[in-house]
């Protein structure tokens, strides 16, 4: 019997399937997340989330070997994105505490549009009028966000604008380690975001209730770990211009989740804003897309200009 060759619209369905799910797991994290947060510091959130991940991943470093896996060089650049992570993951907790799941996470979808503004700063890409236009019509989107309710929260507002910025630093951070293994990476950030609530824990310490609130901190670390594998195996199998779009479900399921946990309806204002800002991230990613197809087809030739 001849074996089946999966064809790419299968790819396709499995890769978006992949993409929901992980982002999907990351949504009910965050919730997770914002739930315990309310009854214990970030910084036992973080220790203890990053405890059982480091669980999961020892088998998987000691099988590479901590040389391999740590000793592939660029250590500045690994320990900054270490500090961005774990930098947007303490913001990121201390502004759902004060606002709702979906208004954070809709802020923090203007990460691309972080993006494409630090990645002429600090990577020297070119970025053309219309990139530049949908980053401006996108942070008019992020404006609507940051007063979603008509009761402007200046400080957990800020705090969440904050942490976009510095996951967007992240961002640009891991594209310049694009060689590292997605193993590396993960660890890397596990590891410091481990120290980091360990640090921590002396003057932020509360012990868990119950040992249900025990394991729930932890479940934060392996659901994560688990949204990663379902992302990268989503990008792995189909073209990140099929996947990408679908990242967006997190927004319709932190909207559901602060209606159901928390009662929390989303206003018009917000729902607009996250249409903006969705949307000019899309424009984004297709420009771009265009513009590396375009240099592939000139290959060879003068660099093309964008217009």
């Amino acid at each position: 019997m001849t074996a089946a060759i999966a064809s790419p619209a299968s790819d396709s369905r499995a890769g978006i399937l992949f993409m929901v799910l992980g982002m999907s797991l990351f949504t009910f994290n965050d919730a997770l997340g914002k739930w315990l947060v309310a009854d214990y510091s970030i910084a036992v959130v973080m220790a203890v989330r990053s405890l059982f991940a480091v669980a999961i991943l020892m088998p998987f470093v000691t099988r590479q070997g901590l040389r391999r896996v740590f000793g592939g060089g660029r250590t500045g650049f690994h320990l900054l994105r270490v500090a961005c992570v774990t930098g947007e993951m303490g913001l990121f907790y201390l502004a759902v505490r004060h606002l709702p799941l979906a208004n954070v996470m809709t802020i923090y979808m203007a990460a691309p549009l972080m993006v494409t503004a630090l990645s002429v700063v600090l990577l020297r890409e070119k970025v053309g009028w219309r990139r530049w236009a949908a980053v401006l019509v996108g942070f008019g989107g992020v404006v609507m966000v940051l007063n979603p309710t008509g009761d402007f929260e200046l400080m957990p507002s800020l705090i969440a604008l904050l942490g976009t910025f510095v996951f967007s630093v992240g961002l640009i951070t891991t594209r310049m380690l694009r060689e590292s293994s997605s193993l590396t990476l993960v660890s890397y950030q596990t590891f410091g975001a481990l120290f980091a609530g360990g640090v921590a824990l002396p003057v932020a310490w509360t012990p868990p209730a119950t040992m249900t609130d025990f394991l729930l901190l932890g479940l934060l670390g392996v659901v994560a770990l688990s949204a990663h594998v379902a992302m990268n195996r989503s990008l792995q199998i189909s073209p990140a211009a099929v996947v990408v779009p679908f990242q967006y479900v997190s927004i319709v399921w932190a909207v559901a989740l602060d209606l159901l946990v928390w009662g929390t309806a989303p206003t018009a204002r917000m729902l607009l804003g996250a249409a903006v800002i969705i949307g000019s991230g899309l424009f984004i990613f297709y420009r771009e897309q265009a513009v590396q197809q375009g240099a592939a087809a000139e290959a060879g030739a003068s660099p093309s200009r964008e217009t």
